[in-house]
């Protein structure tokens, strides 16, 4: 079940412009309780910020689901094209950016990663195990710094960080919303779905 939490001023993307390679099929629409791995990042958007988004890669998809879609701003050059194409849509609004395959990230942390500003133009979770840059808020700043990374031929999601003002989400302050092993198990291949699949709380 989705809790309701305050809804910010910020817009809300649905990362979901992959080719899902690994898994054989679009796992945007896998089964997950009782719904989609789609719909169940829809709604935990939607308790977050009442504007929400679906960047669904280089071709529209998925205009079923009645929300607007956005497409790559360069085509074949990953989630940092989702990203640059976020930003411009999202205009002077803070974006906050969910992966379709992270279904055990909390409408709980997404509202409390947009509540962190700071001046950071970027907030991002940062576990052991590294940073979840598809778990994260961007905002207006980063622009400049995404489309030069691209037009220089870069794809990696952090590749613009340090053009930019980042605020790391982790610790203790992050172990406050759940193991973070849970909260970024993420769903790129069938053996994912093992053990987690679309069954008990949200």
């Amino acid at each position: 079940m989705v809790v309701q939490a305050p809804l910010s001023a910020a817009v809300g993307f649905v990362v979901a412009g992959g080719l899902s390679t690994r898994m054989g099929r679009d796992k945007a629409l896998l089964p997950w309780r009782g719904a989609t791995l789609l719909d169940h990042a829809i709604a935990r958007l939607r308790a977050a910020c009442g504007d929400v988004r679906i960047l669904c890669g280089p071709a529209p998809r998925y205009a079923d689901r009645g929300l607007p879609l956005v497409l790559d701003a360069v085509a074949g050059a990953g989630p940092l094209a989702g990203l640059a194409a976020g930003l411009e849509s999202a205009g002077a609004a803070p974006g906050l950016y969910l992966a379709v395959d992270l279904p055990h990230v909390t409408v709980a942390l997404l509202s409390a990663l947009l509540a962190i500003d700071g001046g950071a133009d970027a907030v991002v979770p940062v576990t052991a195990d590294g940073a979840e840059p598809l778990c994260a808020v961007y905002r207006a700043g980063c622009g400049p710094a995404v489309r030069a990374r691209l037009a220089a031929g870069e794809r990696r999601m952090t590749s613009f960080w340090p053009d930019v003002r980042v605020h790391a989400l982790e610790g203790t302050a992050l172990r406050a919303f759940g193991d973070p092993r849970r909260l970024f198990h993420n769903v790129n291949a069938p053996a994912d779905l093992d053990g987690v699949g679309g069954t008990g709380p949200a």
